[in-house]
């Protein structure tokens, strides 16, 4: 069936397609070099269709990604909404000189909430709040998750500015650490990273291990793969709360391995080599099996749009990340400094030495004149005797 959203359109098209989905049935409009207004109209047109209510979704979800990231994330983003039904919108960066957005709506009553797909191509794509702002829900929370890259400062990004809560990915990146630094440099209340909600499972077990045999603890090991963020995060996290120097040490993975707590009475320890099952052990007590499986994205955005408040924590761990950054990068220009002023107090030395080398000649001519002038006096008494 193909119908206009309304208004005489020469280049857009909305067309209303009958998919299944899930063994459900599932409205689909596809507009083509359309208007925020126009897909408004074509989601109040195709919940008609649908014979889908407007009411009931909690919150608007904007993903902000590439066209590379767009099915996972929307994938998992749609899992998600059946705990949290919402208005997903899906802001698409299509590179290309024509400046033209395309939109493809979907609603069904075996799917949660609404999910509108934008591509914006060309210049477009530099100014997604002016199209995704009128298609935000009234009076509702908005959280913008970013799957990929992201911007250096997400506050401050435009789609940043119009959300609650911003999400980033660290893991996604090629350098997670980096990334992670550049979030703690750049914070804003409302900001979080899935790698922190990755290692929800280990501070749950780490806290109650502790709640369980309260002592004291003297060192602490994580072991992870190399390029492990959620891995790094653990490790600040543990040396902020117990304050104490926390190792890393590398592993095999997968993801995290293994964190290992030394007290006066023996280790508390938590081990997963296969991603899956952990061993846990207190000093004392028999050795446990613990469900720790590793979360895919659906999981992990579920538990983030449960909060919209900030998380304090969070920031805590990241800024004991950076201050450990800080703390190793400056040990390198302390030595360099030490060696500089060592420098300068040697070599007011050479100088001495090069002044002292006139004195010796001034003795030299001391000398000599002394034997110069006792020729003289001898040479006047032989005269005087002469005489």
């Amino acid at each position: 069936m193909t119908a206009s959203p309304g208004g005489d359109h020469d280049h857009r098209s909305f067309v209303v397609d009958h998919r299944p989905r899930r063994e459900e049935t599932i409205m689909i409009s596809t507009l083509t070099d359309t208007t925020s207004s126009a897909i408004s109209a074509a989601l109040l047109e195709t919940r008609r269709a649908a014979g889908s209510p407007a009411m009931g979704m909690v919150l608007t979800l904007i993903i902000a990604c590439d066209e590379s990231d767009s099915d996972e994330a929307l994938a998992a983003a749609s899992e998600a909404a059946r705990e949290h039904p919402s208005r997903i919108l899906v802001s698409i960066s299509v590179r290309g000189r024509a400046n033209r957005l395309d939109a493809e709506v979907s609603i069904g009553e075996g799917q949660p909430g609404e999910i509108v797909v934008l591509r914006l191509h060309g210049p477009m794509a530099h100014y997604p709040a002016s199209v995704v702002r009128p298609l935000l829900l009234p009076d509702s929370p908005v959280v913008v998750w970013w799957p990929g890259r992201a911007p250096l400062n997400i506050a401050e990004d435009e789609l940043g500015q119009l959300a609650n809560r911003r999400i980033t990915d660290s893991s996604a990146s090629r350098r997670p650490v980096e990334f992670l630094r550049d979030r703690a440099e750049n914070y804003a209340p409302g900001d979080t990273d899935l790698s922190w909600t990755r290692i929800t499972l280990w501070r749950s077990l780490l806290a109650a291990a502790l709640d369980q045999y309260p002592a004291k603890i003297t060192a602490a090991v994580i072991e992870a793969e190399k390029a492990n963020a959620p891995s790094h995060l653990l490790a600040a996290w543990l040396g902020a709360r117990l304050g104490i120097e926390v190792v890393r040490r590398p592993s095999k993975g997968p993801g995290i391995t293994g964190a290992r707590l030394t007290t006066a009475a023996g280790d508390v320890a938590i081990t997963r080599p296969d991603g899956a099952l952990a061993s846990y052990t207190v000093p004392g007590q028999p050795l446990r099996r613990v469900a720790l499986k590793r979360r895919n994205l659906a999981d992990l955005m579920s538990e983030e749009l449960r909060r919209m408040d900030p998380d304090d924590i969070y920031h805590q761990t990241i800024d004991a990340l950076l201050a450990g950054r800080v703390a190793a990068s400056n040990a390198p220009k302390a030595k360099q400094t030490a060696a500089k002023k060592t420098a300068v107090k040697k070599a007011p030395a050479k100088k001495t030495a090069t002044k002292k080398a006139p004195a010796k000649k001034t003795a030299t001519k001391k000398t000599a004149a002394k034997k110069t002038a006792a020729r003289k006096t001898a040479a006047k008494k032989t005269a005087r005797s002469a005489r």
